[in-house]
């Protein structure tokens, strides 16, 4: 009787040793689904990133290049790594593939683009740039991308950049100009308005859309404190130093971009 305890019980501990073997195994073998390749080469991770965007598989160049930032974050490369994630995340948001920030959303009998974004917290301008939609006719029963996420800025102004959010994430960093004599106010704000070829209104002078004394470029983000907002520039040369008049200043490309995916009531943090 005893033999056969001795026995069940060495043939518990050989069942049990086996399985802790195998799945070690399977949880270091890189070719389980899902797992890691190790240690592969700088070059063949770089390739590989590159062949993907060729391609058009956004989602997994991306994850490529943020795998080369993680694995060789010391190489001269690295700033050209993110740059490459950064005009990615930007693709990804003008493009019409879903991400896990976006959602397929079916048109509704009613429904307008502006109601949709309100909705969702979103733009006009993003659906129609995500969806090829060039004026703004819909039809019920189509279904459209419309991205999810909330957008924020945050403005270093010892860096004189401006950093897009999408929940946590830095979508993208541009180079701005700050106020010289800081100037520009600290703190937490909204944008609470938003305009396409401002006018500039200055001690009396009216500087019309256009007119090179209108020193506001092509589109106005005003802040909820009032008289200061994120605005283009007729000036690109100026970017990177402490030179405005308090307002944060972008290159016009920069400032369309912007003005393009984060909606009215948006969150602005302004940092030292």
């Amino acid at each position: 009787m005893k033999k056969r305890i001795f026995l069940i019980i060495g043939l518990i501990f050989l069942i049990c040793a086996v399985i802790a073997m195998a799945l070690k195994m399977k949880s270091s073998n890189p070719s389980s689904p899902g797992a890691a390749k190790p240690g592969v080469p700088l070059t063949a991770l770089h390739t590989q990133a590159k062949e993907k965007e060729s391609k058009g598989n956004l989602i997994e160049a991306k994850s490529l290049y943020q795998q080369l930032l993680a694995d060789f974050p010391n190489s001269p490369e690295a700033a050209n790594w993110q740059k490459r994630c950064e005009d990615l995340n930007i693709k990804l948001l003008f493009s019409s593939a879903q991400t896990p920030k976006s959602v397929i959303y079916e048109i509704k009998p009613g429904d307008t683009l502006a109601k949709i974004a309100q909705a969702f917290k979103t733009t006009v301008e993003l659906i129609k740039k995500s969806n090829n939609i060039s004026d703004d006719k819909i039809f019920p029963g189509k279904k459209i991308k419309v991205w999810t996420a909330a957008f924020s800025i945050v403005v270093d102004k010892s860096e004189n950049i401006l950093m897009l959010k999408a929940d946590e994430e830095v979508v993208k960093t541009y180079i701005v100009s700050t106020g010289a004599n800081n100037s520009t106010p600290v703190g937490s704000f909204k944008i609470v308005t938003k305009l396409v070829n401002p006018t500039w209104f200055k001690a009396g002078v009216v500087a019309e859309p256009g007119s090179p004394e209108n020193i506001l470029g092509s589109r106005w983000l005003g802040l909820s404190v009032p008289s200061y907002g994120i605005h283009g520039t007729t000036d690109p040369q100026s970017l990177g130093r402490q030179v405005t008049q308090g307002c944060v200043r972008m290159a016009n490309a920069d400032a369309e971009e912007l003005y393009t995916i984060v909606p009215e009531g948006a969150e602005v943090t302004i940092v030292d």
